[in-house]
């Protein structure tokens, strides 16, 4: 499930809190050596560290950032976290020796501090070498595209590698116009595309967001000094100039792809392992009694970046018929047995298989047969139709709960799914995904009409 290509920026964040937490833990054995084998004030100190190490963002840290960013951000949590810390004795009613305490805490943040400006230091270093570098392009063409312009090309220790820019303006040296633009990003390994919001129409900007949206493109604007930042961007400044961040994707971030990779793995063992273990051998005879078939149902689907794999499901079909067609109401072709599997679900359970091989997710984008994605980008924007399978698909999915499961009945129905679907991506969380499996598991109870 990988949007960034190639990317391993993402591992920085968690590689600092880990050193930062090892850090604490280790002045905590010696600073505290009689608290060090308490039950509450180890974990006390680094949960409070996690906690107000998010509200101060004290991770936030990117390659534009500056040291002084770093430093106001150490700060902060210097003082935040030392009040959680001194709440821990004012709960405990321990006396406290003021000396040995800002010692400790000195100590620690300089510590930290250090780790955070040498890695700092280490990337700049390895930018300047020619590693971890990300390819940009700017549309438009004004003066303040050009301050932009200067700082890729004069700041090579930020790790920027500027390709060119886009205009309808007759700009020396740009790589084409606007249109232009598309066709030339198609292979292309970019990054990060900048914009001039003031040069382009709110129809073009509209076509571009749609694009990066659909290809998981970061995309940035650039304001015009006369106009204002709105509050739906983040505003990041390089060096003293603004760019507006459009909201990153959950789902870009190693952590969150670890968080969801991690959860399919448990929940998809404990299906296995509780359910199937024992469901498989016992529909495999009631399927043998009534039409000598095989347990399992394999066929071809488009998964990740489009990629075929085996989906697995449990046989709700007579011998000699396939689902090319999409099973309808009272449908000759389903068993006795498959009726009430599918109806029910069940039928599903094996490609909890698949997610323990890392084909599927519990949750994402249901897989389309091979020869219905060909019919439904007749029907829907065959981008966004694209864009579903830039993670791995799932069991169930928003879709599926909000009513779009089964037939493709009407075209409102696939551009439905596909919208719910590109919802999901961009909104992903793991309560999302809890809500979504509460859901499903709701509908099984309560039936579905689609279920057929």
């Amino acid at each position: 499930m990988s949007f960034k290509r190639g990317r391993y920026s993402g591992f920085i964040r968690p590689i600092l809190y880990i050193v930062d937490i090892s850090l604490l833990i280790l002045f905590v054995f010696y600073f505290h050596p009689g608290r060090a084998t308490s039950p509450y004030f180890g974990p006390f100190l680094i949960t409070g560290w996690v906690f107000s190490s998010f509200f101060t963002r004290y991770y936030k840290v990117y390659r534009f950032t500056s040291p002084i960013k770093i430093i106001s951000l150490a700060v902060k949590q210097y003082i935040i976290y030392s009040l959680i810390y001194f709440s821990y004795f004012g709960f405990s009613r321990t006396i406290l020796d003021i000396k040995s305490v800002i010692y400790f805490l000195s100590v620690l943040f300089s510590c930290m501090l250090f780790m955070k400006f040498l890695m700092y230091w280490i990337l700049k270093r390895y930018r300047l070498s020619g590693g971890n570098r990300r390819k940009t392009v700017i549309i438009g063409s004004n003066e303040s595209t050009k301050v932009l312009e200067t700082f890729f090309l004069s700041k090579p220790i930020y790790g920027y590698n500027y390709v060119g820019c886009f205009t309808n303006n007759n700009s020396e040296g740009k790589l084409g116009s606007f249109n232009d633009f598309f066709d030339f990003i198609d292979g292309q390994d970019i990054d990060d595309i900048y914009c001039s919001i003031s040069e382009f129409s709110e129809v073009e900007i509209q076509k571009l967001v749609t694009y990066a949206n659909t290809h998981f493109k970061t995309l940035k604007f650039i304001p015009d000094s006369n106009q204002m930042l709105s509050s739906g961007f983040e505003v990041d400044y390089y060096d003293y100039f603004p760019v507006l961040t459009m909201q990153e994707l959950a789902l870009n971030k190693n952590i969150n792809r670890l968080l969801k990779r991690a959860f399919d793995i448990v929940f998809s063992l404990i299906v296995i392992i509780g359910v199937l273990s024992w469901l498989t051998p016992l529909l495999y005879v009631l399927l043998k009694l009534e039409s000598n078939a095989s347990v399992f149902y394999i066929k071809d689907r488009n998964g990740l970046d489009y990629k075929k794999f085996k989906c697995y499901k449990f046989r709700t079909l007579k011998p000699g018929n396939t689902d090319e067609n999409h099973v309808s109401l009272n449908d000759e072709r389903v068993t006795r047995i498959g009726r009430f599997l599918r109806k029910t679900s069940i039928d599903e359970l094996p490609q909890f298989i698949n997610v323990l091989k890392g084909e599927m997710s519990v949750v994402g984008p249901r897989p389309h047969m091979l020869a219905y994605n060909k019919a439904y980008s007749k029907q829907v924007d065959n981008v966004q139709l694209m864009a579903r399978h830039r993670i791995l698909p799932g069991i169930t999915g928003l879709a599926q709960v909000r009513g779009f499961r089964g037939a493709i009945e009407k075209n409102t129905d696939i551009i439905g799914r596909v919208k719910l679907d590109l919802f999901y991506i961009k909104n992903w969380s793991i309560l999302l995904d809890i809500k979504i499996i509460s859901n499903t598991i709701f509908s099984l109870f309560k039936g579905d009409d689609k279920a057929y």
